[in-house]
């Protein structure tokens, strides 16, 4: 009987115009309450005035919407062109709308250096849902409508007619608006990144051009000189373990003063922690290659360093045995020349599921390490990088064992906007605990290696937003990006054994702990403490040459 009456319901028959301007309508109208939101929240205008503004707006993005397709939409092409838009407006819009997400070019290059189980980690019922109902049934419907066959002079009348229709309404709603748009837009360029799709093409676009341009380059070296101090040759082994974090942020560190106890272990050892640390991106394929890169934030040339020598090049020339351990997605190129230590089978089947491990696996993979050092006779001085986990979200109740669920209760899905904001405080806090005890057991092992001079050095890639003004995850353009993003937890340690040889360390760096601090400090000051010599490191970002005489 159901599908007698749906059957009998008569199919619609509309021009290609009428169709361009129904496929305007729904790209102009829900899927861009997010952006229709921002805009009104940086509006002058309220009440009365207010919405009128938001309306005329629609109507904008409306004949914004129908002036393209009417230039590019025809009869042959038109549904499967409405079928794109429709397929990129939904999964843009549950971004933009729910997770607060800015769909840019960083973004793409986000999603194309991902792993699959990154990507199903943002699958949840919630995306489903909003799948079904903004991109299943609007495609049913695009299917179902009946295009009328028209003459080619019908239609091109009716596309010229159409798009000066449309020209004139943008132009006047510009001009009547102007106050209102131009500082908005000149001053927060990112509101465009919620427009959708407008942004998901615009970013394609961006993205295609730099790949179809794309050439390798010749590999630039850098810091040829570097080279041991000849006073460091009579020194015991140093072992440095440098771990980089994952989405950790400063303010949820109970070191920087956070209310919840999510530090317990490392607030027990004689840690440095320095509490005004700045990250230099918001996302881990920016922040990751530029700490290594001996470029710092407002000079980082993402492209100069994707082809030239790192931090680690440069440890590696000056005669230290550079050894990188991922659990994560990669290391986007910065390890690409030195050794990446393979993680046994049997600590992937103890401590993994569905290929997603948790970071007791870089525990097991130092000891193992460790253990392989202590056997050489003469072993080489080492720069060891754990990459964490950390986390990583949206799943974040996946990043800890149910030992470490302490605060409860928890946000146990990764449709994380659906929870409650202390749930999802709450797990969040779990994986910063996590964190503690996973830094607090790497400074153990290196407590234990009485042979050499051990140290380790924290830093998080970028920080997180976990529903603050709205954001959710991480990625938002620097500028304006909250400090939650941006502010991140930087700790060092040293043994005994290195504070011995150097006495004025920790005297020198426990004057800089409440100053700004961050990841541009990494690359002079860590081949400072190795012992590493060359032209190319700068001492105005070296922390050992910034102490206060």
């Amino acid at each position: 009987m159901l599908l007698k009456s749906f059957a009998s319901i008569r199919r619609p028959s509309l021009t290609l115009l009428q169709f361009n301007a129904l496929l305007a309508l729904w790209m102009a109208s829900l899927i861009n309450v997010g952006f229709y939101q921002a805009l009104n929240a940086l509006s002058s205008l309220h009440s009365v005035a207010g919405g009128i503004f938001i309306l005329s707006a629609i109507v904008l993005v409306f004949a914004y919407y129908l002036l393209i397709l009417q230039l590019l939409s025809w009869r042959f092409s038109a549904k499967v062109l409405g079928s794109i838009l429709i397929i990129l407006s939904a999964f843009s819009s549950y971004f933009v709308y729910e997770l607060g997400v800015d769909i840019n070019q960083g973004q793409i290059i986000n999603v194309m250096q991902t792993d699959p189980h990154e990507i199903l980690d943002l699958i949840s019922w919630q995306a489903v849902e909003w799948a079904v109902f903004l991109l299943i049934l609007p495609c049913a419907v695009l299917g179902w409508i009946h295009l009328k066959p028209q003459p080619l002079k019908q239609q091109l009348l009716h596309k010229l007619l159409a798009s000066m229709g449309a020209l004139v309404v943008i132009v006047g709603i510009v001009f009547v608006y102007y106050s209102q748009f131009a500082p908005i837009f000149r001053e927060h360029r990112h509101l465009k990144d919620k427009l959708t799709p407008n942004n998901v093409i615009s970013s394609l676009v961006s993205y295609s051009k730099r790949s179809i341009h794309f050439k390798p380059k010749p590999l630039v070296q850098y810091g040829t000189d570097a080279r041991l101090q000849p006073a460091a040759a009579a020194l015991p082994v140093r072992v440095m373990v440098l771990v980089i974090g994952e989405t950790g942020r400063a303010e949820s560190f109970s070191l920087n003063g956070y209310g919840k106890d999510t530090n317990p272990q490392l607030a027990k050892l004689d840690v440095l922690n320095f509490s005004k640390a700045a990250s230099c991106g918001t996302e881990t394929a920016v922040s990751v290659p530029c700490m290594f890169s001996g470029m710092p934030r407002q000079q980082y040339d993402a492209d100069l360093a994707s082809h030239r020598e790192g931090l680690l090049d440069i440890a590696k020339r000056a005669g230290y045995e550079v050894t990188w351990i991922d659990n994560n997605s990669g290391c986007k190129k910065t390890c690409d020349r030195v050794n990446n230590y393979p993680i046994a089978a049997a600590l992937k089947q103890k401590w993994c599921t569905d290929n997603e491990c948790l970071d007791d696996i870089l525990l097991d993979s130092l000891d193992a390490y460790l253990k392989q050092l202590a056997q050489q006779a003469q072993p080489k001085n080492q720069l060891i990088v754990l990459h964490q986990m950390g986390s990583h979200g949206p799943a974040y109740y996946k990043r800890y064992p149910d030992t470490f669920k302490k605060f409860l209760p928890t946000c146990d899905t990764n449709a994380i906007q659906n929870c409650s904001h202390q749930s999802l405080i709450n797990t969040y806090d779990n994986t910063i605990l996590y964190t503690d005890y996973i830094l607090a057991s790497v400074i153990e092992r290196l407590q234990q290696q009485s042979r050499f001079q051990t140290g380790m050095w924290y830093v998080s890639d970028h920080g997180e937003s976990t529903g603050e003004h709205g954001l959710y995850l991480h990625g938002a353009p620097y500028m304006i990006a909250p400090t939650q993003q941006t502010h991140v937890p930087m700790i060092l340690w040293f043994s005994s054994a290195w504070q011995q040889q150097h006495p004025a360390l920790l005297p020198c760096l426990k004057q800089q702990l409440d100053l700004p601090r961050g990841q541009d400090n990494l690359f002079p000051s860590l081949l400072s403490m190795l012992n590493i010599q060359t032209e190319v490191s700068d001492p105005h970002l070296d922390l050992l040459s910034l102490c206060h005489s």
